[in-house]
């Protein structure tokens, strides 16, 4: 386009090179500014300020509204000396007239390491074999450590009328070990008399092992003197 061209005005020329020239220039590029370093003190400020502003509205739970926990006791094993203070001052628990002789004690001592064992012969074999090896649930256990012949005695009884009360039907003992057996000797002696025992064995190692028995019982409901 010359610039005597009529069809514009000496105005309108000169704007139109002054457009030209505009978008012939690249835009100025912007110099990168420098990230302002903050102090440690700064930035915990800000979170805090961002923490406030995302927390208002929150109301404070009250505390009627947690829940409350309750410990409950934990059920002591009764042992030996328990029983025998329990009978003292009750009065023995009918054990069915039990007799249980030391005759058989004295004629057959077991040694300290000796692994009891007893079934009738009625027992089913799988049901010895699971007593065995522990698979069944032990009712409650008594400890006979420290006891004298006749306490011992007593506590033997007594658990397995407990077990019979309950419908449970084994239990185990623990009598120990000692260089002499004499406990361990005792109610191997006593549960070979004791007519709703079916069968005991002493017990697996991470049980008490040589140290304790598992005595296996008579349901209480087959028992004649069950009462529902």
């Amino acid at each position: 386009m010359s610039k005597h061209d009529s069809s514009l005005s000496k105005e309108q020329y000169n704007l139109l090179n002054a457009f030209k020239k505009q978008i012939s220039k690249p835009a100025p590029v912007p110099e990168p500014v420098a990230p302002i370093e903050k102090t440690t003190e700064q930035e915990q400020q800000e979170d805090l300020d961002f923490f406030r502003k995302q927390m208002q509205g929150v109301q404070k739970m009250a505390a009627g509204n947690t829940a409350k926990t309750i410990k409950t006791a934990v059920k002591r094993k009764p042992d030996a000396q328990t029983l025998a203070k329990r009978a003292a001052a009750i009065g023995p628990m009918e054990t069915d007239d039990a007799l249980l002789s030391d005759t058989q004690a004295m004629l057959n001592p077991v040694a300290s390491q000796a692994k009891l064992s007893y079934r009738i012969a009625t027992l089913q074999h799988r049901v010895f074999e699971d007593l065995k090896a522990g698979n069944l649930r032990w009712f409650e256990a008594v400890d006979l450590h420290g006891c004298t012949i006749e306490d011992a005695r007593s506590a033997v009884l007594q658990i397995i009328q407990m077990a019979k009360e309950n419908n449970e039907n084994v239990l185990k003992i623990v009598h120990g070990k000692g260089p002499e057996a004499i406990l361990k000797t005792h109610v191997n002696s006593w549960l070979r008399q004791h007519r709703d025992v079916l069968a005991f064995v002493s017990a697996p190692e991470n049980q008490g092992g040589t140290g304790a028995v598992l005595v296996l019982l008579k349901r209480a409901e087959k028992n004649p003197k069950f009462k529902q």
